[in-house]
């Protein structure tokens, strides 16, 4: 016996929840649509290249950082000789944050929308900046001058509980950074944006996963890296001090950003979530 003939109107389609979470849904629809580019070899080749190398530099930065300073920056390529080597080095460090939050500015998007030529280098402004700050961390941290000299090595069961520390940091920053937008932290927005030949649409407001603890989850995710090697020279000592101070103060430039952006929204989220450092639930002694 037949049951009743289910029509297209009755059909029910199952979604799994993980589909409509817009962390995921923003980033599928994007590759979606690059992956399907309207005509125009140049603008895709454009959009190819400069994502190729964008996203490799920015792998080769995000290596030379765990590997230089799970050595507590013992080991790199930079041979300034003393006393100027630190000079040099400092340079290194003040060059990152001050470039980086340069072109988070109104006057750095019009720089960098200006850096490639033609029509496209407002659309192609957020892989822009995160070439340029991947070239940043690379340069940092493959051209540093090691002091030479060593405090701390962490051996036997504290190097394994140091490395697990360090570890779970650097997969922190990750969620934290999926949490913000993983299109926009990587770069790819600009560059698939152009390959679908669409304006780049931005992730909303950031208030999901590591963001519903504190307001600012990517930079306590990279101040932790600082702090957990299994190695300690006055080398990483320094970097820790200087971008520690840069992860505390920073991300108030980019909270007034957000309150202009969006207004009363802000206003409530600030006042519910705490900046840095997660809320410790009261007992309630009922």
């Amino acid at each position: 016996m037949r049951g009743p003939a289910v029509t297209p109107s009755r059909r029910i389609y199952w979604r799994a929840p993980m589909w409509d979470d817009p962390r995921l849904a923003g980033l599928v629809r994007l590759l979606r649509a690059a992956a399907r580019p309207p005509p125009g070899a140049g603008r895709i080749a454009l959009a190819l290249a400069l994502g190729l190398v964008t996203h490799a530099v920015f792998a080769l930065g995000v290596l030379a950082m765990i590997v230089a300073m799970f050595f507590g920056l013992s080991e790199s390529f930079g041979r300034v000789p003393q006393p100027y080597a630190w000079a040099a080095n400092i340079a290194l460090i003040v060059q990152f944050p001050l470039a980086h939050s340069l072109f988070l500015t109104a006057k750095g998007s019009r720089i960098l929308a200006r850096l490639v030529s033609g029509p496209h280098g407002t659309t192609l402004a957020t892989t822009t900046y995160a070439l340029i700050a991947s070239a940043q961390l690379l340069a940092l941290f493959t051209l540093w001058t090691p002091s030479g000299i060593v405090w701390w090595r962490a051996d036997g069961a504290a190097f394994v509980l140091v490395c697990a520390a360090y570890a779970a940091a650097w997969l922190i920053l990750l969620k934290a950074s999926f949490d913000a937008g993983a299109e926009v932290q990587s770069g790819a927005l600009g560059w698939m944006s152009l390959m679908a030949r669409i304006a780049p649409r931005f992730p909303d407001m950031p208030t999901r996963g590591l963001f519903r603890v504190i307001r600012q989850p990517i930079y306590v995710a990279f101040a932790l890296t600082l702090w957990t090697v299994p190695v300690w020279t006055p080398d990483q000592l320094l970097l820790a001090v200087a971008f520690t101070a840069y992860c505390l103060l920073a991300p108030r430039l980019k909270e007034r950003r957000f309150a202009t952006r969006y207004g009363a929204r802000f206003a409530a989220y600030r006042a519910r979530t705490p900046y840095a450092l997660p809320r410790i639930p009261k007992n309630d002694p009922q």
